[in-house]
């Protein structure tokens, strides 16, 4: 049987590719970190926190493949290496930001959300 809506089908199937590959919290993050300019490998990691070093190297190359981050080699002893968001990391940094302020904003009355529900499955 054909889809009555090919095109809607074919649009949910390419937002679910690109959220999947920006929407864990880890690209978020460094996303939100580089938005505010260049920056070398260690600062992201102070910048996130609790992020691997793991994680991190293959966060950056992920989003360097995707072509939302740079990562430029300076011929110095040692190499110096700078990550930046590209015009398209740019871009994406717009919805970011506006997600991550919504987040904090609005993260109490979550969890207060969460507590009603638990509490109420918790009784029945």
């Amino acid at each position: 049987m054909k889809p009555r809506h090919p095109h809607i089908t074919k649009d949910c199937q390419a937002v679910s590719d690109i959220l999947q590959r920006i929407g864990d919290k880890w690209s978020l993050l460094v996303v939100q970190n580089l938005g505010e300019g260049p920056q070398r490998f260690n600062e992201i990691k102070h910048g996130i926190g609790n992020i691997s070093q793991k994680m991190l190297t293959t966060t950056l190359r992920s989003l360097e493949r995707d072509g939302f981050v740079t990562r430029t080699v300076f011929p110095t002893i040692p190499p110096r290496v700078d990550y930046e968001l590209t015009d398209l990391g740019r871009e994406l940094s717009i919805p970011v930001k506006g997600l991550a302020e919504w987040a904090i904003a609005n993260t109490g009355r979550i969890n207060e959300a969460r507590a009603r529900f638990d509490g109420i499955k918790a009784v029945a």
